[in-house]
């Protein structure tokens, strides 16, 4: 039976996982990210441990039909290179494909990692194998992956899906990319908290928040949530501020796509049924009123494997032949 291998590349963790052609999940590991010399030891360093995996678990490379890999920064999945992933030190090009292939001799597909974690979601996840899906991970920032009738879209230099930098607000903070205003600012885990410590300034009544703000202890994302479900009343407005904003990115997102499915992920989404219910408010109060009936939000269900499923379907999509 064939294989294939899916690497989920981030900043301090590399995760692998050896898969069935169906998307099962058959054996996973981790490498600690290596990111020094300027990033030179990343490649070699997934090589070797895949050569290593492939020797225990006794699966020739004739076997497995490709590696598909989701990175940060900016990938040209035609050619297989990546380039401005800072956090990885590579800031200049990267030609991962080619260095794959030669250390391996398996075929390599690579994308954005938000894409990745899309297909993931698209495929075992939320989207339930759907041909139209949207993805929004909130995480310390936001990101994004956008399936259209069966396709990734990654538009004219790769930057189809930058669902975090969709403005929702004309005069709002800045964000990193330079622009004011964009979801980022107000929907990740660092935009929630930056919410909390302004609208704190402003509240005048009772609020253990507002406390925790004032006595100068650390507050997360969790730590909001978590007190809007005691009843603390600024929170409650700080947690309708983001559904607010995050209802009408998905109102925005579904009246130009109308997907299937809008599935909603990242370390944000942790929140559960209390998100997805204030969100779905907004959602259905901006939409398109045939939108509103026919694209469903939905949470995320793959957690921290999305990454790996979604890079495993990179091969099936790309419809690799072994003999």
């Amino acid at each position: 039976m064939n294989k294939v291998i899916g690497i989920d590349l981030g900043g301090t963790t590399i995760k692998f996982a050896i898969l069935t052609e169906e998307g099962e999940i058959q054996e996973k590991w981790s490498i600690k990210t290596d990111i020094q010399n300027a990033g030179k030891n990343i490649v070699p360093s997934m090589i070797e441990t895949i050569n290593e995996h492939l020797d225990i678990y006794k699966i020739s490379a004739n076997e497995v039909l490709g590696i598909g890999m989701g990175s940060p920064g900016s990938v040209n999945p035609r050619k297989g290179t990546v380039i401005g992933a800072y956090n990885l030190n590579w800031s200049s090009l990267q030609p991962v494909k080619e260095q794959m292939e030669a250390g391996t001799k398996i075929p390599f597909f690579i994308d954005n990692d938000a894409n990745v974690a899309a297909l993931g979601e698209r495929w075992k996840g939320a989207g339930a194998n759907g041909s139209n899906v949207t993805f929004i991970t909130l995480g310390t920032g936001v990101g994004g992956g956008i399936i259209a009738e069966g396709n990734l879209v990654h538009g004219i230099e790769g930057c189809g899906g930058e669902i975090g930098h969709m403005h929702v607000e004309p005069n709002g903070y800045q964000c990193t990319c330079g622009n004011y205003g964009c979801l980022e600012t107000v929907a990740s885990a660092t935009g929630v908290v930056r919410l909390a410590r302004d609208l704190s300034e402003d509240y005048q009544n009772e609020s253990e928040l507002k406390m925790l703000i004032e006595n100068g202890q650390e507050i997360t994302a969790k730590t909001v949530f978590d007190q809007a479900k005691r009843g603390d009343k600024l929170a409650a407005i700080i947690v309708d501020t983001l559904y607010y904003y995050l209802g009408l990115a998905c109102s925005n997102i579904a009246n130009l796509l109308n997907p299937e499915f809008i599935v909603i992920g990242g370390g944000v989404s942790a929140a559960g049924d209390m998100l997805l219910e204030g969100v779905v408010e907004y959602f259905q109060q901006f939409a398109f009123p045939q939108v509103r009936t026919s694209t469903k939000i939905k949470l995320a269900q793959l957690g921290n494997d999305a990454g790996v499923i979604g890079a495993g379907s990179l091969v099936i999509q790309n419809k690799v032949v072994r003999y």
